[in-house]
């Protein structure tokens, strides 16, 4: 018979038990593989597409190396390409780009890696998959979920925006256990291997071999296999072996362009970009530390290259990606483990930038700050700083003052009592008190007066202190005057400036001057003859000039763009029941939705003319938690309880000078569970579609789902940056689930969902269990929880963009480190990138280049300018690989980008 048996596991690392438990079983299974690989010479094996499975074993099994190296040098063991089988769509492009990189370079250090894009049990899949794939030498991808009712052959070419096509293999039937079934007993194999031919024959065509999967989770070999699949006329092969031998043409092939996120054929659990929100934010915040702030400023303002930190940095963050771990549907254990892992490569990276930034800002004096640029673009923006001083205004390090708002002052009186000064001489630590220096000191009458401030100026002499306590019996501790200030400065792309106090100014601050805005080209400047608009702020209403926020009786807010567009209604929350799991959201029956606060309070923040601020408090009574059946809690809860929690909702709106949207922050303490909380947005025209950003791209989405498996397609989608439709674009910190609601006319943001099982034998809106019905209590997530975000009115979605990059990159602000007495250096220009839809999306060291990866996200061809301290260029591979050289002239890169492209040079 046609057949071609492909033995393997799907591991996965960690899910309903944590990584350690797994992983002892993962030891077990494969010593089981390698016995049976070395006794039985016909044995092949699939190691299921991700070098993690081989690293987590050598862990143990070092003195097995040579073994596992033996059989992926024969072919008979495959490994690679992925470090670890990820979710696509809850990391970041360049997440996916590195998992590739660590996974090829360590399958092919054991003899070399499969080549073949195996994406078996992802929940759905990126749009750009196949760009991403074929720029790392792989022609071929594999897939199981995701794959629309359209796709009715074993094989189909799938189409990346870019126009790249890769020949993908289809896994109907069954996904990557579809041949599970045929070897469960010698008796009645003859028949199951008939109809297992008949049925793929309908899919693969009259002629060829069929692909049979022999294997399921963490399934092992069995031992004889190979006889009995000969018994039968058929082969046994790897994966790759199979795949590979089809060119990588997809000349005839069925089209699929973009992302596969069809429920035609599998479910694809979309309530994971939803399930423990906590862990989402994290990883979007050490995802950004990592690829954003870390890497290029180490790139180019560092010293030695901190390669070794940033390498574990970026293996916790693949590590986390996987698609049983950032999704949250494991038990709570694995959620603790995977937290922890994203906080270890956030503390990496930031390690990595504040020792890069403390180098710059020893330049700078200690009374002022350093002002750092994460973005490829000369901007002008609002910092908020901690300086020396009173409020005065700030100068830039030409002495020249830039508009500047007090925000608030610190403490000055930290100590006033009478005491012992021995005692409080006690709590001295050389020149250290209360976590700041000892400046000066002085005795009268019977006080001890010791003044402190943020960095020391000398010795503390203690003895002679004590010679003149005699008669001392009352201590006043005072803080040198500092003050939290808003200030806008313009900092050059990838660059620094710094900011100091300057001399106090009796008439008034120096004039603001009119900020402009180039949303194209990503950045904003400061024009020298007229000054900064101001935002004016009154107990309603909030105005930049560029953007008009009014505060509704009923807490909501009205949004009225300088062109006229008007929105109205923002920000109601809804609560509503969730009786699902962390894989899918699912109502109660009767479900109560409660939309309408109990109370509102209004509370002004800041009144400008940088920044304005209000506070909105909404208190709402929610339902505690599902109503039970009886005697059954196992059950989806039908309802809601009866009982309520007083909900504290606070939302903080701030308006800032120069930018085109709201920066928004939305807390609240959950004490209620069972439940999803949501963020709605009415929409100012009926939008048919949306346009999000995900890896590498941006995705358009129609209102309705395709279903046809069995699990209802709700049209909840993931958006990583930001989401727009029908003129309004919310901008993102972590990736976000979204929907449009009301025939289009409005857009709901999920804040929080809380969910109490790992998957449930009993969903509404998915007929079969995604995994073990087991408690999972932490993925309630009670306590504290903040949401950021931002909105935009636009009227060309393509303004969208450079906006999300200004406001999910903030502008570091660092305390400068030098003497008091030096003159601040001069702002400093890193590298630029610009052009219409091109993006950075990482910069970094390789050897003695620097390597930058651009996108264009565009629909139309570009061409991204790079000017920086370069005299040479070269292209290359997505994982390093050298390419042809680059013409260019005075540090300038001019280079033709075509739509949708994802292109790597690299720099000298």
């Amino acid at each position: 018979m046609d057949i071609v048996v492909v033995p393997h596991t799907h591991w996965d690392r960690e899910w309903y038990e944590p990584f350690q438990r797994f992983r002892l079983r993962l030891v077990d299974l494969l010593d089981e593989v390698l016995d049976t690989m070395e006794r039985e010479p016909a044995y092949h094996f699939t190691l299921d597409g991700q070098l993690a499975c081989v690293d987590d074993y050598l862990e143990v099994r070092p003195e097995n190396r040579h073994r596992v190296a033996a059989l992926v040098e024969s072919g008979r063991l495959a490994v690679g390409p992925w470090q670890i089988l990820l979710d696509e769509f809850l990391c970041s492009g360049e997440n996916i780009v590195r998992n590739l990189e660590l996974g090829l370079a360590g399958a092919d250090a054991l003899g070399g890696a499969m080549r073949v894009g195996y994406l078996p049990d992802m929940f759905g899949h990126t749009a750009q998959m196949p760009q991403i794939l074929r720029r790392a030498g792989l022609e071929h991808a594999c897939v199981y979920r995701g794959v629309p009712s359209s796709v009715t052959t074993d094989a189909f070419a799938w189409v990346a925006p870019d126009g790249t096509a890769i020949r993908t293999q289809y896994l109907p039937e069954g996904g990557y256990g579809n041949g599970a079934h045929l070897f469960s007993d010698v008796k009645g194999l003859e028949e199951r291997a008939a109809e297992f031919v008949a049925t793929m024959r309908a899919w693969h065509g009259p002629q060829g071999e069929l692909l049979a999967m022999y294997g399921t989770d963490h399934s092992a070999p069995v031992r004889g296999l190979p006889e009995m699949v000969a018994a039968v006329g058929a082969r046994m092969d790897t994966l790759s072996g199979y795949i590979e031998k089809f060119s990588g043409d997809t000349a005839g092939l069925p089209q699929v362009v973009g992302e596969l996120r069809s429920h035609a054929r599998a479910n694809i659990l979309p309530g994971v970009i939803s399930a423990r929100v906590a862990v989402k934010q994290a990883m979007g915040r050490a995802e950004r530390m990592v690829e954003r702030y870390a890497e290029p400023l180490a790139t180019l303002w560092g010293g030695p290259w901190p390669g070794r930190f940033l390498d574990m940095a970026w293996r916790r963050l693949v590590e986390a990606s996987g698609h049983d771990s950032v999704t949250g549907c494991g038990v709570d254990e694995t959620a603790q483990q995977v937290a922890a892992r994203i906080a270890e490569a956030e503390q990496l990276g930031q390690a990595v930038r504040d020792m890069v930034t403390a180098r710059l800002a020893a330049a700078v004096p200690a009374d002022g700050v350093l002002v750092v640029n994460p973005t490829p673009a000369v901007r002008g923006g609002v910092v908020l700083a901690d300086v020396a001083g009173g409020s005065g205004p700030l100068v830039g390090p030409s002495g020249a003052p830039v508009p500047t708002q007090p925000l608030d002052c610190a403490p000055v009186l930290l100590l006033d009592e009478r005491i012992d000064p021995l005692t409080v001489l006690g709590f001295v630590h050389g020149t250290e008190l209360y976590g700041q220096h000892i400046i000066s000191w002085q005795v009268f009458d019977d006080i001890l007066l010791l003044t402190v401030g943020r960095e020391p100026r000398g010795p503390f002499d203690q003895a002679e202190v004590r010679r003149a306590l005699d008669g001392v019996t009352y201590v006043r501790v005072e803080a040198e005057p500092r003050a939290t200030v808003a200030a806008f400065v313009e900092v050059p792309a990838l660059g620094h400036t710094s900011l100091r106090p300057g001399p106090p100014e009796p008439t008034h601050p120096a004039p603001l001057a009119e900020v402009r805005t180039n949303r194209h080209h990503q950045h904003c400047w400061l024009s020298s003859d007229t000054g900064v608009l101001p935002v004016k702020a009154g107990p309603t209403v909030m105005d930049n000039g560029l953007l008009r926020v009014e505060i509704e009786p009923d807490g909501t807010l009205g949004l009225f763009g300088e062109d006229g567009r008007t929105i109205t209604g923002v920000g109601r929350i809804e609560d509503g029941g969730d009786s699902g799991d962390t894989y899918n959201h699912a109502p109660p029956a009767d479900d109560l939705v409660v939309s309408e606060p109990i109370s509102i309070d209004t509370e002004i923040i800041e009144g400008g003319p940088l920044v304005a601020a209000v506070e909105i408090t909404r208190v709402y009574l929610w339902p505690a938690a599902g109503e039970p059946v009886p005697n059954t809690p196992e059950l989806p809860p039908p309802a809601r309880t009866g009982a309520t929690e007083d909900i504290v909702v606070t939302m903080r709106v701030e308006l800032r000078a120069g930018e085109p949207f709201v920066r928004l922050r939305v807390s609240f303490d959950n004490r209620c569970a069972d439940h999803r909380v949501r963020f709605h947005v009415p929409l100012p025209r009926r939008a048919d579609h949306s346009l999000a950003e995900g890896q590498f791209a941006i995705v358009r989405r129609e209102l309705e789902a395709e279903g046809g498996c069995g699990e209802t397609p709700l049209p909840t989608f993931p958006a990583s940056g930001w989401v727009a439709a029908g003129g309004v674009a919310a901008l993102l910190e972590h990736v976000t689930e979204y929907e449009l609601l009301d025939d289009g006319y409005e857009l709901a943001l999920t804040l929080l969902r809380s969910v109490g099982y790992l998957s449930r034998n009993h969903n509404r809106l998915r007929p079969e269990p995604a995994g073990p019905q087991l408690p999972t209590p932490a993925a309630q997530s009670r306590g504290p929880h903040t949401v950021s975000l931002a909105l935009m009115p636009y009227l060309d979605w393509r303004d969208v963009p450079p906006q999300a990059e200004l406001y999910r990159h903030d502008l570091l602000v660092v305390p400068g480190g030098g003497d008091r007495e030096l003159t601040p250096p001069p702002a400093a220009h890193g590298l630029s990138v610009s052009g219409q839809g091109v993006t950075m999306s990482s910069l970094r060291r390789r050897d003695d280049w620097q390597e930058l990866r651009l996108v264009a996200l565009t629909a139309s061809g570009t061409e991204a300018v790079v000017r920086g301290a370069f005299t040479e260029a070269r292209r290359a591979g997505l994982t390093g690989g050298p390419g042809e050289p680059l013409e260019t002239a005075d540090g300038t890169l001019r280079l033709p980008l075509r739509p949708w492209e994802i292109a790597t040079v690299q720099l000298r």
